[in-house]
């Protein structure tokens, strides 16, 4: 079991991230090893919004030299969450017949997201 802090690292935020933001999508440096489930919890439960869908990818060191010492950057993974901007109210039917109405307070957008002016 993992604590939320350690599977999302910091937001990555550059040209085309900020323009997918008004699609709903945001994108964050995760923990290396950290599954599409779990980067799901966290966003959902650090900024309470509804994920509709995760998409990662694993990105791998680059070369590098000082010199004449060589070495290689670490390896890290990006996710693209994508965040439900309509959120409805889920229902579902009980025994015997009766509808049930799940209404959560959820946000529509992350406000904490490092947009700098």
């Amino acid at each position: 079991m993992r604590f939320i802090e350690d599977v999302i690292k910091r937001p990555f935020i550059t040209e085309k991230s900020n323009e997918a933001i008004a699609d709903g999508k945001y994108t964050f440096i995760v923990d290396k090893n950290a599954t599409k489930t779990e980067i799901k919890q966290a966003v959902e439960k650090l900024f309470q919004v509804r994920v509709l869908k995760v998409n990662t990818l694993n990105f791998k060191g680059k070369q590098k030299r000082m010199g004449v010492h060589q070495g290689y950057r670490a390896d890290w993974k990006k996710a693209v969450v994508k965040i439900d901007t309509d959120p409805r109210p889920v229902t579902y039917t009980e025994k015997g017949g009766k509808e049930a109405v799940i209404n959560k307070k959820l946000k529509t957008a992350i406000d904490e997201f490092g947009v700098t002016q």
